[in-house]
């Protein structure tokens, strides 16, 4: 067990994920090493066996041990197979006189014995080891051994295709697969798109569904490139969908940004999540006699509008300040049905209190965020606190989750699909957001593709368990596709 314990830590030690040989090396010398020893106990044990009990009339004689030739009178003496040590080096020799004539019965059997007994106990674990040695080669099952570590491939829908987890082989394997907190190492595609590639995306897809900030323009500037990879696309005969999670401008808004920026789209190829808010209400046949309380800037109102629901705050409410005076009590409309987050520039204290007060206070009010994005791109300079930041609020004070409409939810590519008629396999979703843009692509069914001229780096993808299936610098690089 000296022997094995060092290999046994060596063997925790090894590199078992990049290269395999050290671990079989060492496990092969644990076996290597029981092996010889079992092989010892087993010549103890046929010597023990097979030797005469009783060699001679005077037996066979061996060496008394050295500390009792030092504490005896006669350095040399000799003590008589089988006799006892303690008596004889206490002087009483006469005493072996019978004891050297007598047969030592039972010291043969007993060496036998425990000889077969080393060797079953030594042999046995050497035969386990070479057998663990062996079925290391084989591939893993996802339920792991019981110690060390080891590499299990994930199921393909656990994360997306191509995913290889390093975990603990005692961990449960339902927490290998549920949890994205696993530590993921990608094998994950982490190379720009190739012009092949590029050939073979544009073969499979008659539908391009692009995000807006962050992939067509940063805050009020365009990309470089966009405009002629548009063009290139349309005269291809792709159709193109603009999708946004940006809901400060409705649809006719949008339509004039993109009119300003000098890029030809039309009305219904837009949308915002300020409409997808509208739309949904509509689509569940919100009662035209109840109310929706906005925290939100035009783009929500005028949705509403469009489809005739009733609302108030938003614009109304900016600039409200509540002051804390004794027995306060701030009003709020019965009638409010639906309280509508999305991003506010005028967020304040009356709107967080009047949000409150109509969830938890009016039966059956129902909580709707146009999206959750921690970030975004208000200007091309940085990034600014995202209508995540205004969600949170809502959700902090009523301890409700909300309704997600806009991404990565899949509620306006449905709309997409079954209004316009579109195969979902036939769609490729472009966008430079791994959480909502790249997600909203896979859960409902798209390809995908992430830019980098937008919220993620590298860096950032490097660390995500999502994994877009194909990676691009920025559309314009799909111009290369026209020389």
């Amino acid at each position: 067990f000296f022997f094995a314990s060092p290999l046994c830590t060596m063997y925790s030690h090894c590199d078992v994920n990049g290269n395999n040989t050290s671990k079989y090396l060492v496990l092969t010398a644990m076996a290597t090493g029981l092996v010889a020893l079992s092989f010892v106990a087993s010549h103890r044990a046929s010597t023990a066996l097979f030797q005469s009990p009783v060699v001679s009339s005077v037996g066979t004689v061996r060496p008394m041990p050295v500390a009792s030739r030092i504490s005896h009178p006669s350095s040399s003496a000799r003590i008589p197979r089988g006799a006892s040590v303690a008596r004889y080096a206490s002087g009483t020799e006469d005493a072996f006189a019978a004891e050297s004539a007598a047969p030592a019965a039972g010291v043969a059997p007993q060496q036998a014995a425990s000889s077969i007994m080393n060797m079953f106990l030594i042999g046995i674990p050497a035969a386990c080891v070479a057998a663990f040695a062996y079925l290391q080669r084989r591939p893993q099952a996802p339920a792991a051994a019981a110690a060390g570590y080891g590499t299990l491939p994930l199921p393909t829908n656990a994360f997306g295709a191509g995913y290889t987890v390093s975990a603990h082989r005692g961990a449960a394997a339902t927490r290998l697969y549920s949890s994205a907190s696993a530590n993921v190492e990608t094998s994950k595609r982490s190379a720009m798109i190739t012009e092949e590639e590029k050939r073979a995306l544009l073969d499979k897809t008659d539908v391009f569904v692009f995000d807006c900030d962050g992939v067509i323009w940063k805050g009020d500037s365009l990309i470089e490139g966009v405009p002629e990879t548009l063009e290139m696309l349309k005269a291809m005969g792709k159709k193109m969908f603009f999708v946004t999670n940006n809901s400060t401008k409705s649809r006719a808004g949008y339509l004039k940004k993109f009119l300003s920026l000098g890029l030809k789209v039309e009305a219904d190829e837009i949308y915002s999540s300020s409409y997808a808010a509208a739309a949904y209400l509509e689509s569940i046949d919100f009662p035209k006699d109840k109310k929706v309380y906005v925290i939100g800037e035009v783009g929500i109102q005028e949705e509403l509008d469009l489809v005739g629901i009733q609302h108030i705050g938003g614009p109304a409410d900016a600039g409200k300040v509540v002051e804390l005076t004794p027995g306060l009590a701030l009003d709020h409309d019965k009638d409010v049905a639906a309280v509508v987050v999305g991003f506010d520039r005028y967020f304040n204290y009356h709107k967080i209190q009047t949000a409150q007060l109509c969830i938890n206070e009016n039966p059956g009010c129902m909580f709707i965020a146009t999206n959750t994005d921690a970030v975004t791109h208000l200007t091309d300079a940085q990034e600014w606190a995202g209508n995540g930041s205004m969600v949170g609020c809502i959700k902090g004070c009523t301890n409700r989750e909300p309704t997600v409409v806009g991404k990565p939810s899949g509620f306006m590519l449905d709309n997409i699909a079954n209004k316009f008629g579109i195969d979902k396999s036939k769609i490729c979703m472009v966008g430079d957001r791994l959480d909502t843009d790249i997600l909203f692509g896979q859960h409902n069914g798209t390809n995908t593709m992430l830019v980098f001229t937008g919220v993620t780096t590298p860096e950032t993808l490097a660390k995500s368990p999502v994994n877009p299936d194909n990676l691009i610098p920025g559309i314009a690089d799909l111009l290369t596709l026209k020389r």
